[in-house]
């Protein structure tokens, strides 16, 4: 990419979004342009096709969606499915009418079938059942994908997908009644320390394996594939390393200090068992992640303690 093309980052705001932003900055990309969800609702097809004819972008990182953890996912199901459909539709097919240059569009490891053997290849995608709780949002996504793979096909568009792991960093989501895993335990712990609780509940037996890429390592690799990727499926972007719920729990419960008892509430969902990403593809390429869990874990702390005190 030419440091002066003009690049449109969808979901700026968010986490992925606003991570992609900071490295094209740090980069020296000059021209991006963005917009908030009240300035430019994408789910408006209208708005959208308007966007596009004035800003005439060269370049997409689409990464507005809505997202949430297992409560959010089976609580919101029909706004999961329409908002994340719509937005893909409208983005998707408005930069193919503006000639875009690329695109790059982020799922979630979430489409995978929920028994599918691990580690997560790509080739998996398609071959059972989902999990149920997040059935509609993964449905959304594999949509998103294939309709890259399809005006690619068609059109000869350069619309490629990656499908990230479980995410934490900069702009995380720490409502505990939306959030994912590890922002939640973050916040529940932090608050237990606080407040000098004997003990905190946990959703679940502790036993499911979960994978995390900080978010920082996410945007690297996904400016990598913009620069690097021009094939149709998907990559895969993870560290190729998971742990136990229960492990995590007590890595966080050492990093902020609680000395209480860690409780886990087995009348609660596990969800998938494991999901952990196959990264043998983007590894062949070149891009490993450079973040350790824990390292990157630390950081955010630090970064957010003050934060969540006045949450409490």
């Amino acid at each position: 990419m030419d440091q002066s093309a003009k690049i449109f980052v969808a979901g700026h705001k968010g986490m992925v979004g606003s991570a992609i932003l900071r490295h094209l900055h740090d980069a020296g990309f000059t021209n991006i342009v963005t917009r908030t969800s009240r300035e430019l609702d994408l789910c408006d097809q209208n708005l959208v096709n308007s966007f596009f004819e004035a800003e005439k972008p060269a370049y997409v990182f689409l990464a507005a969606g809505r997202v949430g953890g297992i409560n959010a996912n089976n609580s919101y199901r029909a706004e999961f499915i329409y908002q994340n459909l719509a937005i893909q539709i409208n983005v998707i097919h408005a930069a193919y009418l503006n000639h875009v240059t690329k695109l790059l569009s982020l799922g979630s490891s979430c489409i995978y079938p929920k028994m599918a053997d691990q580690p997560l290849k790509e080739e998996y995608l398609l071959t059972g059942a989902l999990e149920k709780t997040n059935e509609p949002y993964a449905v959304a996504k594999i949509a998103g994908l294939k309709m890259c793979d399809a005006y690619r096909s068609q059109y000869g568009c350069n619309f490629i997908s990656t499908m990230p792991t479980n995410l934490y960093g900069p702009n995380d989501n720490y409502d505990l009644n939306n959030s994912h895993v590890l922002p939640a335990l973050l916040k529940k712990i932090h608050r237990a320390m606080v407040e000098n609780h004997e003990n905190i509940e946990i959703w679940g037996t502790g036993t499911p394996k979960r994978e995390f890429l900080h978010v920082d390592d996410l945007a690297n690799a996904c400016f990598f594939l913009m620069e690097n990727y021009d094939d149709s499926g998907f990559v895969n972007i993870g560290t190729g390393m998971d742990i136990s719920i229960k492990d995590l729990a007590l890595m966080i419960k050492d990093i902020v200090g609680f000395q209480g008892e860690l409780k886990f509430n087995t009348e609660k969902p596990d969800g998938t068992p494991q999901k952990l990403l196959d990264v043998t593809k983007l590894h062949n390429m070149g891009w490993t992640h450079s973040i350790g869990l824990r390292e990157g874990i630390e950081t955010v702390y630090n970064e957010i303690e003050g934060e969540l005190q006045h949450s409490i």
